[in-house]
């Protein structure tokens, strides 16, 4: 199989549940209306209490974005916004958004030509992140017609028959796919190499700009690439600042916003699940001795003591094999299934300790299920002012990425 990702050059470098099958090629998210999202609630709000509930239908920007534009002509905080989910950018999604004590009038009379607001109504909590039981998608594929449904359908029936894989897609790695070696660098507290990765190292693909600035600061000019880095580049910049004041990682680490070191560390958790489902890949829908199991509907996890007893349930979808997502406080599986993640422990040289320390972050770790289910998938051909396309629709649960079940039915990076 591939190699760890510490060996792999790409963290998206990622093998095939129904490599068995070939795939269809085509293009995704060539046009914002070829992706849409819908939010399933997890709770309808009651229609009473202090806290307005409000849907957003965006198209081409990310949830924040949205968020700060409604809260401005709120004149609230963006804080006060809660939202459940996180959305897609280059698409159009639909999402709830709740805001206690709004002017509900006000509210109605915002007007932006890429996010609206509709369905007013209330509910007794705030919307908070989690709070939601999934999302629907609608996806064209162009470049593909009706001649392509026999093999798209062949797949799409292999993932509802065994679940998806439940990798972390590459919108968790960034645009540069470094978030996770910075995370790792983190976690191994090793700060000189997390300077060297966050202010230099360039690629062929960064801008002219970043990457000028990146190389003075491999050769060792500071101010130079000081000067090179963009003024919107608000984080490289006083990463900068403070490390060429005092020749100090833990000073640059410590400029660098909260928000974004969280998500580096929770890349490099990304990361290491990502390679704790490839070892298991082939048997992601059975259970081994000495496994984590979640119970779909409850969320509970338990220990597998008797594979043959439980896999009748793990082929019906009602438990599933979990890997961790690492932190202090993240059981890890035993038997077989523990051993594959002690070892890519090792590989990555970090203990579950190394978690507790990193940069007052504290992370815990949890479990997530290895597969998902597709819920009522769909495939269509047809055609429009730009050609033809096949549409695939599916519900998947929060946190799961529906590229995944993508690229599985598309197959365009086999060579």
């Amino acid at each position: 199989g591939p190699a760890p990702a510490e060996n792999r050059e790409d963290p998206m470098d990622l093998p095939y549940l129904t490599n068995h099958l070939p795939g269809i090629g085509g293009r995704i998210k060539e046009n914002v209306e070829d992706f849409r999202v819908d939010e399933a609630a997890l709770y309808a709000p009651c229609g009473r209490g202090t806290h307005a509930y409000f849907r957003v239908t965006k198209t081409g920007v990310p949830t924040p974005v949205a968020v700060n534009r409604i809260a401005r002509h709120m004149g609230v905080r963006p804080t006060d916004i809660g939202v459940a989910g996180l959305k897609d950018a280059q698409a159009v999604t639909t999402q709830w958004m709740s805001l206690e004590h709004a002017d509900v009038d006000r509210l109605r009379r915002f007007r932006d030509s890429q996010v609206q607001v509709s369905d007013i109504t209330f509910h007794g909590n705030k919307l908070r992140i989690g709070h939601l039981a999934g999302n629907r998608f609608a996806i064209r594929i162009r470049g593909v017609g009706e001649g392509k449904l026999p093999a798209a359908r062949r797949v799409l029936e292999a993932l509802e028959r065994r679940g998806v894989p439940n990798f972390f897609g590459e919108q968790r790695f960034g645009a540069r796919g470094d978030t996770a070696a910075l995370g790792a660098a983190m976690v191994r507290n090793d700060l000189d190499e997390f300077v060297r990765i966050f202010l230099g190292r360039s690629i062929p693909d960064d801008p002219p700009d970043c990457k000028a600035a990146r190389d003075a600061f491999d050769a060792g000019y500071l101010d130079r690439a000081l000067q090179r880095w963009p003024r919107h580049y608000v984080d490289p910049r006083k990463a900068l600042i403070a490390y060429k004041r005092r020749r100090s990682p833990v000073a640059a680490l410590a400029a660098i916003d909260k928000r974004m070191k969280r998500l580096y560390v929770s890349a490099f958790q990304s990361e290491i699940f990502n390679d704790v489902l490839i070892a298991r890949l082939d048997g992601l829908d059975a259970v081994l001795p000495g496994d984590l199991a979640e119970k779909t509907d409850s969320g509970g996890v338990f220990l597998v003591e008797d594979a043959a007893r439980e896999q009748p349930r793990a082929s019906a979808f009602e438990i599933s094999p979990t890997g961790p997502i690492v932190g202090y406080r993240c059981n890890l599986a035993e038997g077989e299934p523990g051993r594959i993640e002690r070892e890519i422990l090792a590989k990555y040289r970090v203990t579950q300790e190394d978690f507790t320390r990193v940069d007052h972050l504290r992370a815990k770790g949890t479990r997530r299920p290895l597969r998902f289910r597709l819920g009522e998938p769909n495939l269509a051909a047809w055609r429009d002012a730009r050609g033809e396309f096949i549409e695939v629709t599916f519900t998947a649960p929060s946190g799961c990425y529906a590229t995944v079940a993508l690229r599985e039915i598309m197959k365009n990076d086999l060579p």
